[in-house]
């Protein structure tokens, strides 16, 4: 028989090991199936990174793990499915900056609130843009400032492809346009590989691409980038200027890849999540993966995560009053 002593002791070590129990018990699994939800098609970038991703989560973050593509609107059905499932953590939303940071400035009516509706959970990669030239420009033309010289002397030459009109990429083009005083005329396109054939096949002159669209194509002297639009060089093309050391020091545009849970879903479901991707991205063979599509990883907490993300809502509101674009629903 243990004395009272003993008893004690005994509860207090059961008590210390309870203790230590508890984060195993709120890193267990969701049961049920969870879903990554994306806004555009399989097999581009977004699937780039969600299914290596949901591979590392699948029975760790829960027992069945898929990702399922709600394409349409530019992300927006998307983002509105995943506005209204259930805050459980089952349904996770992974979308670029521009539905959440660019869109509500720009269409008169959204069904959502990007910082009211979701529970921002991470950033997972970001990628800049490139002011791509193909074989439409003057092979000449290597900068952006005698890009501007070329428009100015030809102003019905001077179109630019982007991948969807209201895009980021097409307000980097109008911020050219505001910074140099030229006329541009925007091509919008569905999506970034018919844009792509028309840059290369000479249809288009220049064009704002994702870098890692057009990365391969400028390594190999098919295309060449006549600057980058992010504050810093690109680590992909660290050979091209960006724009601000070019002299057009406002033109600072970069967009990041993010995933988002439904608001109201547990502080504690949030964080795990947010950890086990960041366990994800520092795998070095996904990172090198990522690599060969342009893909930067870049992983946030929740609170810096939601701290960008409103800062990104804020900077982008002045820039669309500015250029007086509004979008078509």
């Amino acid at each position: 028989m243990w004395n009272r002593r003993e008893l004690m002791l005994r509860g207090a070590g059961l008590s210390a090991l309870a203790g230590l129990a508890l984060p195993r018990l709120a890193q267990a699994q969701i049961n049920g199936t969870a879903a990554i939800v994306s806004g555009f098609p399989a097999g581009g970038m977004g699937d780039n990174v969600a299914r290596p991703v949901a591979e590392k989560l699948r029975g760790h973050y829960a027992s069945t793990i898929v990702v399922e593509s709600r394409t349409g609107a530019g992300g927006r059905i998307a983002v509105e499915y995943v506005k209204r499932a259930a805050p459980d953590g089952l349904t996770i939303l992974q979308i670029p900056s521009s539905p959440m940071v660019l869109y509500p400035h720009t269409y008169k009516k959204l069904t959502y609130d990007p910082l009211a509706d979701f529970a921002p959970v991470c950033s997972t990669v970001t990628y800049a843009f490139s002011f791509t030239a193909g074989p439409g420009l003057p092979a000449e033309i290597k900068t952006v400032a005698e890009y501007v010289a070329w428009a100015k002397a030809n102003p019905k030459l001077a179109n630019y492809g982007v991948p969807a009109s209201g895009s980021a990429l097409h307000f980097a083009g109008m911020m050219l346009q505001k910074a140099t005083g030229i006329e541009m005329t925007a091509v919008a396109y569905r999506g970034g590989a018919p844009l792509l054939n028309d840059v290369m096949g000479g249809q288009v002159p220049v064009s704002f691409n994702v870098i890692g669209e057009v990365m391969p194509h400028i390594k190999a002297g098919k295309l060449r980038s006549l600057g980058i639009t992010s504050a810093q060089r690109s680590i992909f093309l660290p050979e091209v200027p960006t724009l601000i050391e070019q002299g057009y020091k406002d033109i600072a545009v970069q967009e990041w890849l993010g995933w988002f849970l439904p608001a109201k879903t547990p502080a504690a479901t949030v964080q795990q999540l947010n950890t086990m991707v960041r366990e994800a991205l520092q795998d070095p063979a996904f990172v090198a993966q990522l690599a060969t599509y342009g893909l930067e990883p870049v992983h946030q907490s929740p609170e810096e995560f939601a701290r960008r993300v409103k800062a990104d809502y804020e900077r982008w509101g002045p820039i669309v009053r500015a250029t007086g674009f509004t979008a078509e629903d």
